[in-house]
């Protein structure tokens, strides 16, 4: 009887938990004979022998070739202000979080109006030298995306490795330097092997959000899984090859999520036994003279190329014409993003609040369980999470048309409010869980002892300690929320038109210029989380 009990408790978090999972279990249910259909087979036949190798080897190589590039950038920059000391250091600390709060599609816009052969660049060099024809690489190619993806996410490996550094590598430093060994020598075999997992798990990261991503290789032509999933669904209209196509990226992301989740649990390891860095005989090494300016020339370039130079080259058609901007319907489109985040982001927060919740007062193996399947969602490319939403959504309205689900969920906010909880339910998940761990059990303890039940526990006990943490969680949701792109271009409502989906097809229709005036929007918005999470690493 107190298993059932138990079971019947769960009931609803279990409910809960498979909606979050329903659009990953029906992509891979599209593999199933009673869900398949008699065209998606043939269709990813043909593709397999015309266009599926190049998309796998397309994806292959800029996931390469963007960890490559991440793990270089985000490792030294994070050494540099990490190991040495030298002036305005605090300052370079959080100005490389700055691209965090640039959406790698609005940098691929930046880029492309500035350098393409139309752009002031390329202009102003034919017509000071008297030159003709290219002058610069095709921005919108292979490379072009390597370089966006690159200086758009190295802040992951950027954080990681900082943290790994700054917690363990300085003491260590400090007594290898006492015995003797150089500095060459100390970074190559004790800085950096103490920072590996971080890396590792930054890395993973990137290649995660790379492979996650439609609107930089949309944009710029690049056929990868993603754009290929797209290609099935909208032009080949088959979901079911679509949805199978899909099955081979989520395998992936699933395998780099082991990844991220191993060096997580290694960096856990390398912390034990290992003192502070912040203690009096572990202090960075102080860098004069030209080393300074070496030291700057470092960690400037990547918030250059990553921040400063694409909000420069959105600004200058602000400048140059303020007339041609879509004033008249900014507030409209404005207005779409912020209704959708705040919905989004007080459901979000709720549905966190009571997993947290639960998993404090129960923590048994099906209570975390549940968690750990409602944090899946964010894994999981847009793309993906919008092509199993739709799939069981078409198997019932097939079933049950008079039910009118289809129209439920694709004309109204409710498919694409959906399919941004299961992405982004994690997040507001892992920022409830750490403001429950700063509070100790025993609060709870002496609450029963007094008479408090759980809704009072709740209510009088863990609210009151857990109001800075739910604020970062909603804002957190929000702004993931006004920069999501492939879920809100799908299944956006009738005449609901995003600041993201805008900025996109103004880009995509050459109307760089006004494309300009959503995608600052987007990069003020992205600006506040990440001066909170300056503010929290410099108070700490």
């Amino acid at each position: 009887m107190r298993r059932i009990t138990l079971a019947f408790r769960s009931l609803p978090l279990i409910l809960l938990a498979l909606l979050l999972t329903l659009p990953v279990l029906a992509v891979f249910a599209a593999w199933l004979p009673w869900g398949g259909d008699a065209l998606a087979g043939p269709i990813l036949r043909e593709m397999a022998s015309t266009v599926l190798p190049g998309y796998a080897l397309t994806t292959v190589w800029l996931g390469l070739l963007v960890a490559l590039g991440a793990a270089v950038v985000g490792t030294v920059a994070a050494a540099t202000v990490t190991l040495f000391d030298f002036a305005g250091r605090r300052t370079l600390e959080w100005l490389l979080l700055l691209p965090l709060a640039m959406p790698a599609y609005v940098t691929a816009y930046a880029y492309t109006d500035f350098l393409q052969f139309s752009g002031p660049l390329q202009v102003w060099l034919r017509e000071t030298y008297g030159l003709e024809g290219r002058l610069l690489p095709e921005v919108r190619s292979l490379g072009g995306a390597v370089w966006v993806f690159i200086f758009s996410l190295y802040p992951y490996v950027y954080l990681l490795a900082r943290t790994a550094l700054g917690e363990r590598a300085a003491h260590l430093m400090e007594a290898a330097r006492l015995l003797g060994a150089p500095l060459s020598r100390r970074i190559a075999t004790i800085a950096l092997p103490l920072a590996r997992p971080a890396v590792a798990a930054g890395v993973a990261l990137v290649v995660m959000e790379t492979l996650a991503d439609f609107g930089v290789s949309s944009y710029f032509g690049i056929q990868t899984f993603t754009t290929g999933i797209y290609k099935a669904w909208l032009s080949m209209d088959n979901r079911i090859a679509a949805a199978q196509l899909a099955t081979f990226l989520l395998v992936l992301v699933v395998l780099l999520l082991q990844i991220e989740i191993r060096a997580q649990r290694r960096m856990r390891f390398v912390t034990n036994g290992v003192g502070r860095a912040g203690s009096a005989e572990a202090q960075p090494l102080r860098l004069r003279g030209a080393q300074v300016g070496m030291a700057w020339l470092i960690c400037l370039l990547p918030v250059l190329m990553g921040f400063a130079a694409p909000v420069f080259f959105m600004l200058r058609p602000l400048a140059a014409d303020w007339s041609v901007l879509p004033w008249s319907r900014f507030l409209e489109w404005a207005w779409n993003s912020v209704r959708l985040g705040a919905i989004t982001s007080v459901l979000a927060v709720a549905i966190a609040l009571a997993l947290a919740f639960a998993v404090r007062r129960r923590p048994d193996a099906l209570t975390r369980g549940v968690a750990q399947l409602a944090s899946l969602g964010y894994a999981v490319p847009g793309a993906v999470i919008v092509v199993g939403l739709l799939l069981p959504v078409g198997w019932l309205q097939a079933a049950a048309p008079d039910w009118g689900l289809a129209s439920l969920i694709t004309a109204t906010a409710v498919g694409i409010v959906w399919a941004y909880l299961v992405r982004f339910c994690a997040v507001a998940l892992q920022s409830m869980q750490s403001g429950y761990a700063r509070i100790p059990v025993s609060f709870d303890d002496s609450a029963r002892m007094l008479g408090t039940h759980s809704w009072g526990l709740m209510a009088r006990v863990h609210w009151p300690l857990l109001k800075r943490s739910t604020a970062a969680a909603a804002l957190l949701v929000f702004v993931d929320v006004m920069k999501e792109l492939p879920a809100t271009m799908v299944l956006r409502p009738f005449n609901s038109d995003t600041l993201a989906v805008v900025a996109y097809q103004l880009a995509r229709d050459e109307r760089l210029g006004e494309a300009a005036l959503p995608s600052l929007a987007l990069v003020a918005v992205g600006l506040v989380p990440v001066i909170m999470l300056s503010r929290t690493l410099r108070s700490r």
